[in-house]
């Protein structure tokens, strides 16, 4: 009896998922265990194996289709066997993944990346281009009919660097879609999606639509949700950075003789779970008729990556030493970036910091990350007069921008919160109490 393969539950919070590559065409032999096809969630991409050996009896549903979780997928089993209801499904209008004719044409890699029509590599090649960030357009190959395999990646990866051509997945993705060659770019390091853009907007203007990925579809559905159910109120607060960098200098000078280097988001993640124990409610959820106090204050920072936002949180920052935060953060920034994030990575997050002020900003407005109840956002540090004991100097101020949800902090506990992390980001000392 043929087996019926579902979109599975890969965590608590997914309920759809994408898609993103078929890695057998009907017909085709599957060994269980074998990576049968490529699933993108909202944050993560997965591999899914094949529950039982046979063969790829009929796909049901295409690439890049956003189908809910338990949908009928496709079905495995013995060769020439009968699938039930194909008749009835094929009335009803139901196409396979890929027709026979295109049976020879490469797929999207499991990080987006499509091949340009014609040009064919192997699994094992796709993957290690998408490490290495090579553009396989680039790449000559010497397998059969011209295919790439894994040693002309690794030989194009060590020539000389003024034949190398650098691109980010969702990059390759864009160029193949606007027929861009990425090799004409000029770009300052990696070729980013930015920079595919621009070359296909020459100054004779011309739209261009882009169809928008499932992380970008879900962050939209996200912030729109946001917006749409939480009655969030925005905080601003002058904080001086003074006692703030001094302590900041010290600890970056002995982090750097451990190998670890200590950010001012470290340093502010470990005064708001500090803030936290005198304003509780700044570390809860809205659930139904309650508000849920989180025991522990798992803090998410918001990590751009290419095509979106990841937003991976470090547990119980309240029990960890600066060191430990640094070291935990950097880990989870640099497998966000790489594509290597973990799922429970993303879930369990309590509060959220963002930081623009690298880009100068001196204030703005974050969206709170339901079901969170707040969100600090933290902008740049200038010089500016002020006012101590009745003297004017120049003193390094920042602005912090804390968005609450009112319908469980009102404005006095969230200015009290804000006040608490203005305190202790003015005296750091006070975290050793």
């Amino acid at each position: 009896m043929a087996t019926p393969l579902t979109m599975p539950k890969l965590g608590l919070t997914m309920n759809t998922g994408v898609i993103s590559r078929w890695n057998k065409k009907e017909g085709d032999a599957v060994a269980k265990g074998e990576i049968l096809m490529v699933v993108a969630t909202d944050k993560l991409t997965f591999d899914v194996e094949s529950p039982v050996e046979g063969t790829l009896l009929k796909i049901l549903v295409p690439e890049g289709k956003d189908v809910p979780v338990g949908e009928l997928l496709a079905y495995l089993g013995q060769a020439g066997e009968t699938v039930p209801g194909s008749a009835a499904t094929e009335a009803a209008g139901t196409v396979p993944a890929q027709a026979p004719a295109a049976a020879s044409a490469e797929k999207p890699s499991s990080r987006g990346t499509v091949l340009p029509a014609g040009l064919r590599a192997t699994p094992l090649a796709r993957k290690t281009a998408r490490e290495e960030g090579i553009d396989l357009s680039a790449v000559t190959g010497s397998g059969p009919e011209g295919r790439i395999v894994r040693k002309d990646v690794e030989a194009f990866a060590a020539a000389p660097e003024s034949r190398k051509v650098k691109a980010s997945p969702t990059a390759a993705k864009a160029a193949a879609d606007l027929g861009v060659d990425v090799s004409s770019i000029a770009a300052d390091g990696r070729v980013m999606k930015v920079d595919v853009l621009k070359a296909a907007s020459p100054a004779a203007a011309r739209d261009v639509r882009l169809p928008l990925s499932p992380m970008r579809k879900v962050i939209a559905e996200r912030m729109s949700l946001s917006r749409a159910t939480i009655p969030s109120v925005a905080y601003d607060m002058d904080v001086d950075f003074t006692a703030l960098g001094e302590f900041r200098s010290k600890v970056k000078a002995e982090g750097a003789k451990r190998g670890v280097k200590i950010s001012y988001n470290h340093i502010l993640m470990k005064i708001c779970a500090a803030a936290v124990k005198d304003v509780p409610l700044a570390n809860s959820s809205f659930d139904g008729d309650a508000i849920l106090l989180h025991g522990n204050v798992n803090i998410g920072l918001a990590v751009a990556v290419d095509g979106g936002l990841l937003v991976p949180n470090v547990k119980a920052v309240q029990e960890k030493s600066l060191l430990e935060i640094a070291e935990e953060t950097e880990r989870l920034v640099d497998q966000a970036r790489s594509g290597k994030l973990a799922l429970e990575d993303m879930q369990g997050g309590t509060f959220t910091i963002t930081n623009l002020g690298m880009f100068g900003t001196r204030s703005f407005t974050p969206i709170v990350n339901p079901p969170e109840a707040c969100i600090l956002g933290v902008n740049a540090i200038t010089e500016k007069p002020v006012a101590v004991d009745g003297t004017v100097v120049i003193r390094p101020m920042s602005v912090l921008s804390l968005v609450a949800d009112h319908r469980i902090l009102d404005g006095a506990e969230a200015a009290r919160f804000l006040a608490r992390v203005r305190e202790l980001a003015e005296n750091p000392w006070l975290l050793l109490l």
